[in-house]
């Protein structure tokens, strides 16, 4: 990564006016403090990480969820512990810009040597924010931007195994699924490689014959919800396509092929920042991104370090080409479109695709909610199964940006509503508090254009929407189309977080039958409500205004407005039922039969 030009980025690399002596000692001791912490954080990581293929095999997917949301809780619980380590030893040391400025020029010479420094790097800034004597954002301070033009390790040796196909494509193909060895036998895997190699003729009629064709698969398998994923890449003729190949474990315990992905659209959606990160072993993570990223040209490093569970480093990534972005580019902040929201204040930047949240000062009085739940609620995301149905985000504190960049509406708007997260200087608008997102058209502005066809589908994303969150113990609480948006690939996720909870939490109820005329047409509540009663049949009033729509969408998913379906939901959680998340659509899946006798 190269460094860039830094105007109009709220960074600075101006160096303040002190001038104390510090002793070396102290910055050095500091530097071998964070490393050490790091480096232990990395070894805890790894091997939460590791486990998954352990967790597969013995289908263990309550333990797998448990892990996944550990491993994201101990980043911060290894930065407190480092934060008390380095006051120890500073005791009554001024923490002073010198001192921060010498740390980072000893840190980054213990680093040199790292596989992992990018991480390293972001373990640094992550503390520096911390004890530093001030939280301006300082280049010459922290890692704003990388130290190193170029990975300062390189591998020892390739991170892919390489298939030549010039032979037996079946013998070979086969050697490919048996590499990876796993401790489950096979249900039949001479029928998923015939699967796998129809697939292949179908999906890519580009190659006419075997010669010349090779198969690369990532030695490092990629573990997520149930399901095992082989990654790498097909190349032939000059040209390259991504290759997935998705492994399942049946209800007798033996693996079988789910189905052949090798597009880069639908490699994306594998990818995509609406589902759990996965779980996969990168000793040298730059490396695998960059492999990555030859696959998914249209994603951003920063949404591939996150997809691969390092979604710190991504947010490193995030704020690096959001500053090129912004020295590149000359177009104002304005609101976001769609229907201004009771929690949120939220604005994005016309030519790149974010939206930036930031919580009011007061909400509506019908939010019954505070600042601090609204910051649990998007904790709980972070860490909860996203199913593909619920958008990532990046929080940041103390996010400073360029004030000129703001249009004057946004600026009134945001001081209006937002006032005490938002500190001005004569060229910055600092926000305390922010988050974002990618951006996606609202559903409620989607339907306004969309054709019968476009219409009827996303109506049915919607439904499906709705049911794989409930599935995954999510109740979104406002159903609402504008708190849903529509991704480019078509898909329809979730994005307004305030009003979530888990799904076994609520009590949902029919409506009572009214006795009276009094009590039936009485336009307030004539029996009592808990405050956690939910009533079904009461959506289909309130999601729909067009009743053309509500047909539709009743004739698809009208199970929705039925209590029963819920409560059996919310049986089926508190059994341990963990559903199937695919991230492919469900007709691509290969037809299978059971053979008399399976092939191990």
């Amino acid at each position: 990564m190269t460094r860039t030009d830094r105007d109009e980025t709220g960074s600075s690399s101006m160096t303040d006016p002190e001038t104390h002596a510090i002793d070396p000692t102290d910055a050095r001791d500091v530097a071998m403090l964070i490393l050490a912490s790091f480096r232990t954080y990395r070894e805890h990581f790894r091997s939460i990480t590791l486990a998954a293929k352990t967790r597969f095999e013995h289908t263990d997917w309550i333990e797998g969820q448990r892990a996944s949301a550990a491993r994201i809780e101990i980043y911060k619980a290894y930065i407190g512990q480092l934060q008390e380590a380095i006051r120890t030893r500073l005791g009554a040391v001024a923490r002073t810009p010198a001192l921060s400025r010498a740390a980072k020029g000893a840190y980054a010479k213990l680093i040199a040597d790292q596989p992992d420094f990018e991480l390293a790097e972001t373990y640094f800034n992550s503390i520096h924010r911390r004890i530093a004597a001030d939280d301006r954002v300082d280049e010459t301070q922290s890692f704003i931007w990388s130290e190193f033009d170029e990975p300062p390790v390189q591998p020892a040796e390739p991170i892919y195994r390489s298939y030549p196909m010039h032979r037996d494509m079946v013998a070979t193909i086969t050697q490919v699924l048996r590499d990876i060895e796993f401790a489950l036998p096979w249900q039949n895997i001479d029928r998923d490689v015939r699967n796998i190699l129809r697939s292949l003729a179908e999906a890519r009629p580009e190659i006419r014959r075997p010669a010349g064709l090779n198969v690369e698969i990532l030695k490092s398998v990629f573990y997520r919800n149930k399901g095992a994923y082989l990654v790498g890449s097909l190349r032939y003729s000059g040209a390259v396509w991504p290759v997935v190949l998705p492994i399942l474990v049946d209800s007798d315990g033996k693996l079988y092929v789910d189905t052949l992905i090798c597009d880069e659209d639908e490699l994306s959606v594998v990818f995509s920042y609406t589902r759990s990160y996965f779980m996969v072993d990168a000793p040298q993570p730059y490396t695998l991104v960059d492999y990555l990223s030859a696959l998914l040209p249209g994603k951003k490093r920063s949404e591939i370090y996150a997809s691969i569970g390092m979604h710190k480093h991504g947010k490193t990534e995030f704020y690096r080409g959001f500053l090129t972005h912004l020295a590149r580019s000359k177009d104002q902040f304005i609101t976001a479109p769609g229907v201004k929201g009771m929690v949120m204040a939220v604005f994005t930047l016309p030519s790149y695709q974010t939206v930036f949240k930031i919580i009011k000062d007061r909400f509506a009085p019908q939010k019954d909610i505070t600042r601090a739940q609204v910051k649990e609620k998007y904790y709980t995301v972070k860490t909860h199964d996203r199913v593909g149905r619920m958008a990532d985000t990046q929080e940041f504190v103390r996010f400073a940006l360029p004030r000129a960049r703001f249009s004057a509406q946004l600026m009134d708007e945001l001081l209006a509503v937002a006032a005490s997260s938002i500190t001005l200087t004569d060229d910055l608008v600092i926000i305390e508090h922010l988050y974002t997102e990618r951006l996606m058209t609202p559903l409620n502005l989607y339907i306004e254009t969309a054709t019968d066809e476009q219409l009827r589908e996303v109506l049915d994303e919607y439904g499906n929407a709705i049911k794989q969150l409930a599935a995954a113990n999510i109740f979104p609480g406002d159903m609402l189309l504008k708190n849903f948006g529509v991704t480019r690939h078509g898909r329809v996720v979730f994005y307004d977080y305030d009003e979530i909870c888990y799904l076994t939490d609520v009590n949902f109820r029919a409506l009572p039958t009214p006795h009276t005329q009094e009590e039936e047409f009485s336009a307030e509540a004539w029996f009592s409500v808990g405050a956690q009663d939910v009533f079904p049949e009461e959506f289909r009033r309130f999601l729909f205004g067009r009743p053309g729509i509500k047909r539709m969408f009743t004739q698809m998913h009208g199970e929705l407005f039925d209590p029963l379906y819920w409560q059996g939901l919310q049986h089926a959680i508190e059994a341990g039922e963990v559903m199937d998340v695919f991230p492919y659509r469900r007709k691509k899946r290969f037809v299978r039969h059971k053979p008399k006798s399976p092939s191990t």
